[in-house]
């Protein structure tokens, strides 16, 4: 099992044509701690814009999460996706 980190920092950018199996992948990153850290923000963010990318899965996830967060986290999470759709 994998017990590092990763760069996300030094990471390449997701392009405007990744797939929704790309961003449920990090959606499932970011949820389990894969990344180092749980980030529920991140996590509901690669959701959404999985689910738009049409990953029907990454709904109910999406909303599961949610759960677990304040409405200022889903805010902030919603307007990280709304600027990557708008940069991608």
């Amino acid at each position: 099992m994998f017990q590092g980190t990763i760069d996300t920092g030094s990471a390449m950018p997701i392009e405007a044509t990744a797939n929704g199996d790309v961003l449920f992948d990090l959606g499932m990153i970011y949820s389990t701690g894969r990344s180092g850290l749980i980030d529920l923000v991140a996590a509901h963010k690669w959701f959404n814009l999985a689910a738009l990318k049409g990953r029907v899965d990454a709904i109910s996830l999406r909303r599961e999460i949610a759960g677990l967060m304040s409405d200022v986290e889903i805010a902030t999470a919603q307007r990280e996706a709304r600027a990557w759709m708008a940069t991608h």
